[in-house]
C-alpha cells in the first residue's frame, strides 16, 4: 500500500508541477475547491495524497530527522490557530491584488510550497495544523466527515506507535490506552495502520 500512496502523490506532484510550468494555477485551485467537497464525505484525502507542500515535507521531514535538527516544540505565536485563518486572507488579497492592480500573477502556491519545505525544524504538524491555509479549510470541512479513518479499540494495545508516526498529530490516547483519531486533523494517508 506505501508504494501506492508513493505513486499517488509523485503523480499528483507533478501535475502540480506541469500547471505550475503552464501558468495554469486556476486548474490546481478548482481541483483543491472539488477536494473540500470531498473533504465533507472521507476528510482529508488532499492533504495526505494530493498536496505538494505534504509530498516535498515527507523527505524534507526525513531529513531534519537524520541530520538532528527538528523539534517537538511549537512557536508560541502560532498555537492560537489564528494563523493559517490570516494567512488565508492574506494571500486570497495579494492574489487579487497583483492580478488587478499588478496584473501579474502572485506564485502564492510555490511560495507556500517554500514555507512548509523550511519549516522543516518543527515537527509537520505545526505547518499542517497551525500554518497551511488550505489544512485550515480542509480541517473545517472534515470536521463531521461521514468515512475517515477509525481506529480498531479491539485490536488496539495503547502502544503508541501510530500516535508517533500520524504526520497531522491526529491520534490522541484516551483513558482507557486506546488511540483515538481526531477527524479534522487526520490526512487519510494511513501511516498509522
Amino acid at each position: 500500500m506505501g508504494h501506492a500512496i508513493t505513486a499517488i502523490r509523485v503523480v499528483f506532484f507533478a501535475v502540480f508541477v506541469f500547471l505550475l510550468v503552464k501558468g495554469k494555477t486556476m486548474l490546481w485551485f478548482a481541483l483543491f475547491t472539488a477536494s473540500l467537497v470531498a473533504a465533507l464525505i472521507f476528510g482529508r484525502v488532499y492533504c495526505g495524497y494530493v498536496c505538494p507542500i505534504n509530498t516535498l515535507m515527507i523527505p524534507t521531514d526525513w531529513l531534519a530527522k537524520a541530520f538532528s535538527i527538528q523539534t517537538d516544540t511549537k512557536p508560541k505565536w502560532l498555537v492560537n490557530g489564528y494563523f493559517p485563518w490570516v494567512l488565508l486572507i492574506l494571500s486570497i488579497g495579494l492574489m487579487i491584488f497583483s492580478r488587478l492592480v499588478l496584473k501579474v500573477n502572485l506564485p502564492i502556491l510555490p511560495i507556500l510550497t517554500g514555507l512548509g519545505v523550511v519549516t522543516l525544524r518543527f515537527r509537520p504538524a505545526v505547518f499542517h495544523n497551525l500554518i497551511c491555509p488550505f489544512g485550515a479549510l480542509q480541517r473545517l470541512f472534515s470536521k463531521y466527515t461521514r468515512y475517515s479513518e477509525k481506529v480498531h479499540t479491539d485490536k488496539c494495545i495503547g502502544c503508541k506507535l501510530c500516535k508517533e508516526v500520524c504526520p497531522s498529530n491526529a491520534l490522541l490516547i484516551n483513558n482507557e490506552k486506546k488511540a483515538i483519531i481526531t477527524h479534522d486533523l487526520c490526512h487519510q494517508c494511513t501511516s498509522c495502520q
